[in-house]
């Protein structure tokens, strides 16, 4: 029975919702379960319904309650807000909103917050009231002291649904997270979980900002997914698309009638190249909008950081656009001044509200200062994803051995650019897409070539300054490229070459994790120091890394097929190297016919000045790791000697 109560509209306060305000619009729209005093019946239990569409002549709620026919809703004066209560519902309820727009024509829209929706194609919102009991308390607290550039931090981007395909939240809580423990990352990021409509766009054409897609089950399944990760030590990062949102009929765009999220001038509100909406970062309404969404993942679902999709598309009003098709800001620049400030907003915002979350951009321009502090002029990001590392070494990669002499500096140039910002390595889903073929396949040559190659590629990655992010499938070199439709190529995992690139990042993951000297000055020039930059006729690179207590981590890697049996190389401390990375090693199906025997003995050069030197094997397209022990007594300065 619906009982004829609109809901009481006294004091419902939207003042910060219009200032841009609100952070925590969801608990004001949408549908939630409430009870309601009535001077007549007492309590009264049943859903409230609100909705935002300033522009609309009606609205009714439409459900399976009322056949769909739909129930008047009440406009909150001066709000643009539209209410009902309705008597008797509980979870389970599914429900729409039909819309009269100003020029009289009805529409039929989803909820903008609802928290959950039917399975694609269906497309209603579900009421829905988490009971959800989180057991992830020390990993809270633990998140509370985090100093998260000082700390290791070895990303795997997962896509849920490719993972292992059909397997629920509560399934990838089992399996997924005894995976990526055992693979010893540190973090998982995941492609955008937000609801969406077409399995295509990966999740980047979000319909339902506040919903969980109901493809894996229901959002308390997804909340246990994170608690599990938790538990088992591994930090949530969710890919989070402000930047755009599809035209479907039935959300977000023109919402009322009117462009209510979005410009309505194409030039302004529109990408051409993906066919979707932008947001109009300059409505405070919008603004409440998008920094309550960004908050509502944090805090209901425990979500550790937010990697904010496509920046670059926000900041420039010229994005992907020719003259002519874009609208200068008030100065005739072609900055988004509304964007920026919206993005230092959210930004400064989440550091301060949740102390230990993380901001991470993916910014493909040079804009300046992507991750310096809003107080310092900057738009405020934790960590910003280094494109430019990304392409330059992949096509380092490309090049047939012969030819990477001419390419050497594609290599080293990151480290000109190193320190001005805090940087992730990104491997990412971008790069085994759409024609660009599999990591394994970037490689020229046979399969000896293409492994090893990856094999010293990824040890180069993670000895090199900046956290890192690999794509899921890439640690056991899926040979095809990423197809959402498919699951990864597990049959392949456990094969020659395929098993030994599994391992291999197994050991890079927890040396990295146990050696300081690897990320605990990631931004500080003082942790790194080259030892040769300049060897492009061979092919080699080599470096030290350093932590704050003088532990050193000398890192050699050799990109041609040729053996270098006696390398002399440059150590900044004399004594023993041990050597605690060998690519060429059996257990990562190498040869194993390159080593040092487990360690190397430097001496110290003429001169006094502390300087060493070491013969060192090399193995071809492979790479070696010593850590140099301070405690050890040098031995014979003879020692030096290659093999397995």
């Amino acid at each position: 029975m619906a009982f004829d109560f609109h809901g009481d509209l006294r004091g419902w306060d939207f003042e910060g919702f219009h200032q841009g305000g609100d952070t925590e619009l969801w608990k004001r729209l949408g549908a939630h379960k409430v009870t309601i005093q009535d001077d007549e019946r007492g309590s009264v239990d049943g859903v409230r319904f609100a909705v935002w569409a300033p522009n609309a002549r009606q609205v009714q709620v439409i459900g399976d309650f009322n056949w769909w026919t739909g129930d008047q809703m009440t406009l909150v004066p001066g709000s643009g807000v539209w209410a009902r209560f309705i008597e008797g519902l509980d979870e389970g309820t599914l429900y729409k909103f039909r819309i009269e727009t100003a020029d009289g024509r009805w529409i039929e829209k989803i909820d903008p917050m609802g928290q959950f929706f039917e399975q694609s194609p269906a497309n209603a919102g579900i009421v829905y009231e988490s009971k959800y009991l989180w057991a992830d308390q020390d990993w809270m607290d633990k998140r509370l002291q985090a100093k998260h550039h000082a700390e290791p931090m070895s990303v795997y981007e997962v896509h849920l649904g490719g993972w292992r395909k059909g397997l629920s939240y509560l399934e990838l809580a089992d399996q997924l997270v005894e995976y990526v423990k055992w693979q010893g990352y540190t973090h998982v990021e995941l492609m955008p979980v937000s609801e969406y409509p077409f399995d295509g766009s990966w999740g980047y054409q979000v319909t339902g900002y506040y919903a969980p897609t109901s493809r894996f089950g229901k959002p308390d399944d997804f909340r246990h997914l994170v608690d599990k990760l938790h538990q088992a030590g591994i930090g949530v990062i969710l890919d989070w698309v402000p930047g755009h949102f599809p035209k479907d009929e039935w959300a977000l765009g023109r919402f009322d009638g009117t462009a209510l999220y979005e410009h309505s001038d194409p030039r302004q509100g529109e990408h051409m190249d993906w066919g979707t909406y932008i947001f109009n970062y300059g409505r405070n309404e919008v603004k409440s909008f998008l920094v309550s969404n960004a908050l509502y993942w944090i805090k209901e679902f425990h979500i550790d950081g937010l990697r904010v999709d496509a920046v670059a598309s926000m900041l420039y009003l010229d994005y992907s656009r020719e003259d002519g098709q874009w609208v200068p800001n008030q100065y005739g620049g072609r900055e988004n001044l509304e964007a920026i400030d919206f993005l230092r907003y959210v930004n400064k915002h989440l550091y301060e509200r949740e102390p230990g979350i993380m901001m991470f951009a993916e910014e493909s321009t040079s804009f300046p200062g992507v991750t310096r502090p809003v107080d310092a002029g900057g738009l405020g990001f934790g960590f910003k994803w280094n494109m430019g590392w990304m392409n330059d070494s992949l096509r380092y990669v490309e090049q047939d051995p012969f030819h990477r002499q001419y390419h050497h500096h594609l290599m080293t140039f990151a480290m000109v650019y190193a320190y001005s910002e805090n940087f992730i390595l990104p491997i990412s889903h971008d790069e085994v897409v759409h024609g660009k073929g599999s990591m394994l396949n970037k490689v020229p040559q046979d399969d000896w070539r293409k492994f090893a190659t990856l094999r010293a590629f990824y040890s180069f990655m993670w000895a090199f300054p900046g956290k890192k992010l690999l794509f899921m499938g890439n640690e056991f070199a899926q040979r095809e490229e990423f197809n959402e439709s498919e699951s990864l190529s597990w049959h392949y995992a456990d094969t020659p070459n395929h098993h030994g690139m599994k391992e291999l990042f197994h050991d890079l993951n927890h040396i990295y994790r146990r050696e300081p000297a690897l990320w605990e000055l990631d931004n500080d020039p003082d942790g790194f120091s080259w030892i040769d930059a300049n060897d492009g006729a061979g092919n080699t690179f080599s470096w030290v890394r350093h932590s704050r207590n003088g532990e050193l981590v000398a890192c050699l890697f050799n990109f041609s097929p040729n053996p270098k049996n006696e390398h002399l190389v440059a150590l900044p401390r004399p004594g023993t190297w041990t050597e605690i990375l060998n690519t060429d090693s059996t257990a990562y199906d190498g040869s194993g016919d390159f080593g040092n025997f487990g360690r190397v003995i430097a001496t110290e050069t003429h001169g006094g000045t502390g300087q060493a030197q070491a013969k060192v094997c090399l193995p071809p397209l492979g790479a070696v790791w010593f850590k140099w022990d301070a405690g050890a007594t040098a031995a014979d300065p003879g020692d030096t000697g290659t093999g397995a």
